[in-house]
């Protein structure tokens, strides 16, 4: 009989098991249909447990996929689900048998909910921000935009698989520094700065240290704060002598620490943020990744608050029909009353056109992402 080992993607909390359970030596620790409510179980499932093929599945010659679950699984809840179990694995590098498999995981997890619906996954970045920790849930930013620039050059599973892995594990080597930076109300002091620049190489001995052997990854993290011009960290390399995939993690890491909120540094409007990195970083920064940043996210990424010509305020939802007219949600009416249910405008249409990108505070507006999006955006 076979066995398949169950990843993160394969299960959702709230909804019912597809498979019986078993442990690796074919005990049953739980039935087809009984529902998962808490992520501990998830974890041990994880650690023990294999989906079977055979007659416990109903006779039939394969697991049905994840795909076929009975409604459609939370995007957001995957991605919180992986920024803890991502949390977990950073604070116990040491502790953690095959550490590097279980990065991977995580990795794959992330795969599975930017292909599942790329608009909430990209929204997360803007509209979660409140889920975690900021130095976790900041690699898990940067791995989602780092999946969907490698998906849209063309790049493998297997190799975006790697790159996402890369982006999760970037900042091991100054992980408990960023969580003092973020407590902080004053700007980084030169110290602090040190310990930045130091972080790469530090990340890599971590990482090799528990484990970890794949050398395309270790690159990509020892490579990723390097600039085309050669004025980047540790090593002044220039853009010949960066991988393509180190530059992805780069230019990710970039947009998605100016949109972050942080204590000492306010977040940028997003598309603030990506004009800051094709003009200011112009030099420092491959074209071609600022041009896959842009076909991706759009000039206004999902998760952005907006006002249309029209007076309406929402959020975007989706992209449109260009990079710079995409779909939006109106939340608020032209004159600032909460409207009855959200509202789809398509932005590419002259009254509804974007006159403004406003910030979260400014708008004014209480709501979830499950409004906008439906189940596969609730908590």
């Amino acid at each position: 009989m076979e066995q398949r080992r169950i990843s993160m993607s394969d299960i959702t909390l709230g909804q019912p098991l597809q498979w019986d359970v078993t442990d690796a030596s074919g005990n049953l620790l739980l039935k087809r249909g009984q529902v998962i409510q808490r992520e501990q179980q998830i974890d041990t499932l994880i650690s023990r447990g294999m989906f079977i093929d055979g007659d416990r599945n109903g006779g039939g010659s394969k697991a049905p996929a994840a795909a076929t679950l009975r409604e459609p699984p939370s995007i957001l809840r995957m991605i919180n689900l992986a920024e803890k179990r991502l949390e977990r694995l950073q604070f116990n590098l040491g502790n953690e048998p095959d550490i590097q498999g279980k990065f991977l995981e995580v990795a794959n997890a992330l795969q599975f909910a930017t292909t599942l619906n790329r608009d909430i996954a990209m929204a997360t970045i803007l509209l979660n921000q409140d889920s975690g920790h900021y130095p976790v849930r900041h690699c898990v930013d940067t791995a989602i935009v780092s999946i969907l620039i490698a998906r849209g050059m063309g790049k493998s599973k297997e190799e975006t698989t790697v790159i996402a892995a890369a982006a999760l594990t970037m900042n091991l080597g100054m992980l408990r520094e960023q969580e003092q930076f973020q407590a902080r109300q004053e700007p980084l002091a030169e110290p602090d700065r040190q310990a930045i620049h130091a972080h790469p190489e530090q990340t890599v001995k971590l990482l090799r240290d528990v484990g970890v052997t794949n050398q395309d990854w270790l690159n990509y993290i020892l490579l990723h704060h390097e600039n085309e011009n050669g004025s980047g960290y540790p090593f002044g390399k220039t853009g010949a002598e960066m991988p393509d995939n180190a530059k992805i993690i780069a230019i990710a890491d970039r947009y998605c620490a100016r949109v972050s909120d942080r204590n000492y540094r306010k977040p940028m409007l997003p598309n603030a943020a990506l004009r800051d990195i094709l003009i200011v970083d112009k030099e420092n920064i491959d074209q071609r990744m600022a041009k896959s940043l842009i076909n991706e996210l759009g000039v206004y990424p999902c998760g952005t608050f907006v006002r249309l010509e029209n007076g309406e305020v929402g959020v975007v939802t989706a992209k449109g029909s260009t990079t710079t007219a995409p779909i939006v949600h109106a939340l608020l009416g032209p004159r600032g009353a909460p409207l009855s249910f959200p509202i789809k405008r398509d932005s590419s249409k002259s009254l509804l056109a974007i006159r403004e990108v406003i910030h979260a505070e400014n708008a004014a507006v209480r709501f979830s992402m499950q409004q906008l999006w439906g189940s596969e955006a609730i908590l």
